[in-house]
């Protein structure tokens, strides 16, 4: 089962390493400053896929008129004034 663990910036930055393993494992730890939550120390965790240019090619359409703003919504936007 995994704990909460909140801690001070101080005692954060003295006990880093041990923190570190404790998040690894599974705790949240969260450091707070000045009484309230600052910081969640999350593990670091490996993208499953690499980012491939021109995959979606082919795969998304738009509209001829898809920088057409239509009057109505222009006029709402500037009646907002």
């Amino acid at each position: 089962m995994t704990e909460r663990v909140q801690v001070n910036m101080l005692e954060a930055k003295s006990q880093l390493s041990q923190l570190a393993e404790r998040a690894w494992r599974g705790d949240a730890v969260v450091i707070v400053k000045d009484g309230k939550p600052y910081l969640d120390l999350l593990p670091h965790v490996e993208t499953s896929w690499a980012r491939k240019l021109g995959r979606l090619k082919g795969k998304i359409r738009m509209s001829a008129d898809f920088d057409k703003t239509p009057d109505d919504i222009i006029d709402g936007f500037e009646g907002c004034l």
